[in-house]
């Protein structure tokens, strides 16, 4: 997101939320610039799994690459520890360790993104239901721990969203104010 930014002119963590993720990007640049910043952060979480999973790495191994990467996204050092909130890193790195559950999580945060027009609750409600959706698939523990660990770290970094919620200010998208 902050690449994508700079290379419009924008410091995003100037604009809007001041988050670097996908869902300010799209707010305070447009709809292509979000995306584009949702699929490099997809493919942050993504790719390095897709490899250690593919040299063969012990779950455990692959679990903590996995946790790496989310950590990477929400605390980047070039960015002094102040990233996004690891929802679509999540998303790449369960694409790449439960394809199955994954393809579930994007129908709940579908259903529950069209019918409230809340990203925020969106993604914590899914960070929860991955942990559920791990288990009920039967996935390994560790699996099923990483899906834990990220619904926990997520929900924490949407506290000012929770806090929105909760009074009724937080934003919806497609509002006129969000739109571009």
């Amino acid at each position: 997101g902050y690449i994508v930014g700079a290379l419009a002119g924008v410091d995003i963590r100037k604009v809007g939320s001041g988050n670097v993720g996908a869902t300010n990007v799209a707010r305070a640049l447009g709809r292509k610039p979000g995306l584009l910043t949702l699929s490099a952060d997809v493919a942050k979480g993504f790719v390095p799994v897709f490899v250690a999973i593919w040299l063969g790495l012990n779950p455990t191994v692959v679990a903590l690459v996995a946790s790496a990467a989310f950590l990477g996204h929400l605390y980047p050092v070039f960015l002094r520890f102040q990233g996004g909130k690891g929802v679509a890193t999540a998303f790449g790195v369960l694409l790449a360790l439960a394809p199955m559950a994954t393809l579930i999580l994007m129908g709940v945060f579908i259903l529950v993104a069209v019918s409230t027009r809340l990203v925020s609750l969106s993604s914590i409600v899914t960070a929860w239901a991955a942990p559920i959706t791990l288990w009920s698939l039967s996935y390994a523990p560790t699996v099923i721990a990483t899906g834990v660990f990220f619904a926990l770290l997520i929900t924490a970094r949407h506290r000012d969203n929770i806090q929105r919620l909760l009074v009724g200010t937080e934003p919806r998208f497609g509002s006129r104010a969000n739109s571009r």
